[in-house]
This record gives structure tokens, sequence and C-alpha cells, in this order.
């Protein structure tokens, strides 16, 4: 059994690592910021650890009784990345006189490695992400290259699951009969993983302290969003159409991350299939819980 402090156990991600890494049978202590919080993390199994990402010497003394810690957090605010980075030097700060590396599954993400076309983006792929998320380049190589922690560093395709994920939007507006929206463009693609499957990645990484550097995951290397867009309208839809709306306008709308999900990708996950075993169970998406 492993001891394993995660950060973000409530969100969507993090919610499915705490599951999977339960059900293996390790200790799980969770950040947490409320006693809803609190009680969601009772009821998957976990420990709650009361603090904040932004002040974690309120809670990095805990990391002095956990093996591996796994970040799956971010606040979504124009400062995550100076967030991200005071979570990583607190937690550097408690490794003073341990006697082993602390093993750290950080999450990164495809669009790091911005537009790729025709190009499959593997881990030796060089990185061009967009603006919102270029600090997480840095702290991600300041990860790889401590001598004091065994670091894996997930970079997860667009994440979906039965009740959505990146597909919730088009299945919203199916079932509300609205037009479903793709952005940029019909022959975007996207990698794709399923919530369970990427799981199953984060647990094969923790449990792997020897497993260092980049792991891609994603299940499908590279899907059109129009023919996700159009399978959905016609499972869901009552006359949906698919609509196709440009990346200004979304940009507008939401935001500079906005411009992530138009992005033309596809990534492989050759080294976690190789050096891990990952086999997802949801090798495509046409096929999974989300049409059920």
């Amino acid at each position: 059994m492993t001891n394993v402090l995660v950060l973000g156990a409530t969100g969507f991600i993090g919610s499915a690592v705490t599951r999977e890494l339960i059900a293996h049978g390790h200790r799980v202590t969770a950040l947490s910021r409320s006693s809803a919080s609190d009680e969601k993390l009772k009821a998957l199994g976990a420990e709650p650890l009361r603090g904040d990402l932004r002040n974690p010497e309120m809670w990095c003394t805990a990391i002095g009784e956990c093996d591996a810690v796994v970040q799956a957090a971010a606040t979504f605010s124009d400062d995550m990345g100076d967030v991200d980075e005071g979570v990583l030097s607190a937690i550097e700060a408690t490794l003073d006189g341990r006697r082993e590396r602390l093993r750290v599954v950080y999450t990164g993400g495809c669009w790091l490695y911005g537009k790729t076309g025709d190009e499959v983006a593997d881990e030796n792929s060089r990185f061009n992400p967009i603006r919102s998320f270029a600090w997480m380049v840095g702290n991600a190589r300041r990860l790889v290259e401590s001598e004091r922690i065994s670091a894996a560093i997930i970079h997860p395709g667009m994440v979906y699951d039965a009740d959505g994920g990146v597909f919730e939007d088009y299945v919203d507006a199916a079932k509300a009969g609205r037009p479903v929206e793709v952005w940029g463009d019909y022959d975007t693609r996207w990698p794709l993983v399923h919530r369970d499957d990427l799981a199953c990645a984060y647990r094969l990484l923790v449990e792997a302290p020897e497993a260092e550097g980049h792991f891609n995951a994603s299940a499908e290397s590279g899907v059109r969003t129009g023919e996700i867009a159009a399978d959905i309208a016609r499972h869901f839809g009552r006359g949906s159409e698919v609509e196709i709306v440009s990346v200004d306008e979304v940009v507008g709308r939401y935001g500079d991350w906005a411009e992530g999900p138009t992005l033309d990708q596809q990534m492989s996950s050759n080294r976690l299939r190789n050096e891990l075993n990952w086999r997802p169970k949801h090798g495509s998406y046409k096929g999974s819980d989300v049409f059920r």
C-alpha cells in the first residue's frame, strides 16, 4: 500500500484518480477546502486534509508521511501558474533530510504540444503551448530535473466519460435541440481518453516510481470534432445541427484558454502502453458509456 496525497481530488480528473487508487489498495489523503468537499472525499474513501493551493505551507507538512503526490489541481485564475509554482516550491521545501525521493505525478496536457496537424505528437515532440498554459512547461521541467523528486508528467488527451466531460456541451445542446457548436473547424482533431482509463494511467505511474519523464495518455490519437458532434447530435438530438464557431469568437467569449479545444492535434501514448502496459478499456468513444 502506498500513501498518496492527491491535490485536486474533488475535480473531474482528480476524483477518478482518487477512486482508482483506493480501489487498488492505496491510502489517499486529499486536499479539501470546505466541509462539502470533506464529505465528497470521505464518500470516495479518502482522508480529507483541509487546506488551499494558495497557502501550501499550511498542509505541506503532510507530505512527510506520503510516498507520492498527485498534482491534478489548478485554480484556473490569471495567476494559476504562480500558484502552481508556489505549490512546487512548498513541496520541495519539505524534502530536506528525506532519504528516498518523493514520487510526484504532475498533470500537463495535450495543449502543451500546440497544433500538430498531420504529425502525431509523442514524448519526444517539442512543446508549443498555448499562452494560457505556457507556465506548465517550465514547472514540469523543474520537477523532472529535481534530484529529490521522481517525477512523471502525464499529458492527458481530451477527457470524456458517461456524463460528457469534453463532450458535455455537445450532449447538452443536442438534448435541448440547439445547434451543436464545433469550435474552429469541422476537421479539427482531438486526442481522446476516457476518464476511467486516464485514472488507470495515473495509478500505474504512482506505482512505478522508476518511470520518469513525460507520458502521453490518449486512447485515440486524433478524432475529428465534427464527427464527434454529428454522432452526438444524431444520438441525443431532436433535429440538432452542427454549427462551426470561429476561433476568434470562442476566445472572445471565454478567454485565451479557449484556444485549446480549437487546436488540430494528434497524440500517441506508446510510452504508457509499452513501459507500463496501459491498456485502455475504451478504445473508441463510439462504443463508450457516453451513448448508453
